[in-house]
């Protein structure tokens, strides 16, 4: 049995021990990455270290430290508030504000990982506060956020049309943007309808009123509910702080994890009282699972694992089969690895596939960008950590198990439904 099957064999019973035991996986990754890398493959203890995600550890600790802040001081009780107010208090359509929002944002170019970081607390705090399916908001955040993610102007489409370019094949980018949409779309109403959606529809403004007395408002007046949380000089600042955030987002290319570590710090000057506790209510083990998990994929990488998984496809004849086969391998690589980057590397050894006229080159791009994106949520991959990091401490491990089946669900039937729609029937434009 070669190097590579065994790593792959021993990621995948990392995660049978983590489903069983109380054991942090990202421990477990870390020993594996040693044990493997130096040990087994041979690999320089500093290419070990090499593969630990600083960036990813940054952008986690510097999101969740300042949204600490903001929960803390009260304001996402306060946005939380407002939200309800622009839905008019029904509660059935916060998911699809979410949904849309998260579109929005991403189809106008907005990073999939900085509209994730700024959102997740905001929707899962909405989730909390107004006893909503937090599982059903956090698929619903980062499918609608996936279904932009193909526009031209948003890195993935542009990563797509640049690798096509390159290589001088034909594709419509519109199409493709399209095709991810209506693909992301239909996950979003069957989520919708299957997490208990349309009985939100039916909740009347006199349950709203007991939903939100239930629930107190954490880092604020523990006697007081959302309804009652007014706008503060402390809030004010901290709501800039936010906008601040986005801004950056939205229009400057600074790293998202200093930027966070940034605003935090001013924030954190004006609110010193709530310091110690800010800093015990960030998710460290989580924060710990991710990193542990992602350094040993850069062993994984390193040895040559994922090349192992990708080459399979090269040696398939058939272009059909051949595109499922991408589908699927886009879809399990990329619950645990960087989306973007796969997607520069699986679409190039697609091409043999891209080039056969028997297939649509449209489909079979669609369905290999939405097998490797839709599993997004993934807890090891980094929007999933940014879920699951903004859980609550409590429901930390069973948030961790729900995003893992939803992603091992997605991983499935994905690139399955993906590869039935757009390359076995196609679509009509």
């Amino acid at each position: 049995m070669s190097v590579e099957l065994i790593a792959i064999i021993i990621l995948l019973l990392m995660f049978i021990i983590g489903a069983v035991f109380p054991i942090n996986i990202g421990v477990l990754g870390f020993v594996a990455a040693f044990i493997i890398g130096t040990l087994v493959s041979g690999i320089e203890i500093d290419t070990v270290f090499a593969g630990f995600p600083a960036d990813l550890f940054v952008l986690l600790a510097g999101i969740t430290f300042m949204f600490a802040i903001v929960q803390k001081t009260g304001t996402i009780d306060l946005i939380a508030n407002w939200g309800l107010k622009l839905v008019r208090g029904n509660l059935g359509l916060i998911p699809w504000v979410v949904f849309f929002l998260g579109t929005l944002l991403s189809s106008i170019g907005t990073s999939v990982i900085a509209l994730a970081s700024i959102l997740a607390p905001i929707v899962l705090r909405l989730a909390y506060k107004y006893h909503i399916n937090a599982l059903m908001m956090g698929v619903m955040l980062i499918v609608g956020i996936t279904a932009g993610a193909f526009s031209p102007l948003n890195l993935f489409g542009i990563i797509v049309s640049g690798i096509m370019e390159t290589r001088a094949i034909d594709h419509e980018a519109l199409i493709l943007f399209l095709d991810t949409f209506l693909f992301c779309l239909l996950v979003g109403v069957i989520t919708y309808v299957a997490m208990g959606g349309l009985k939100l529809i039916r909740v009347n403004s006199t349950e709203v009123q007991l939903r939100m007395a239930a629930t107190t408002t954490e880092g604020a007046s523990e006697e007081s509910s959302i309804e009652n949380v007014t706008l503060n000089w402390q809030r004010f600042v901290t709501l800039l702080g936010v906008i601040a955030l986005i801004v950056i987002a939205l229009g400057f290319d600074y790293n998202m994890g200093f930027s966070a570590f940034f605003i935090g710090l001013i924030l954190a000057f004006i609110t010193p009282k709530i310091q110690s506790e800010v800093i015990k209510s960030m998710p460290w083990p989580a924060i710990l699972m991710v990193t542990g998990i992602v350094t040993y994929v850069g062993v994984l990488e390193e040895i040559g694992a994922l090349d192992y998984m990708t080459e399979i496809i090269a040696s398939l004849d058939n272009s059909y089969i051949a595109s499922l086969v991408a589908s699927y391998t886009g879809g399990i690589i990329s619950s645990f690895a960087s989306t973007t980057g796969f997607l520069a590397a699986i679409i190039p050894l697609a091409t043999p596939i891209l080039q056969d006229p028997t297939v649509s080159t449209t489909g079979v791009l669609a369905a290999i960008s939405i097998s490797s994106s839709i599993v997004d949520l993934s807890p090891f991959s980094t929007n999933g950590a940014l879920l699951l990091s903004n859980a609550r401490p409590e429901d930390e491990r069973s948030y961790f198990r729900q995003l893992l089946v939803m992603a091992a669900l997605f991983v499935v039937a994905g690139p399955l439904l993906a590869w039935l729609l757009f390359v076995v029937i196609g679509t009509p434009w």
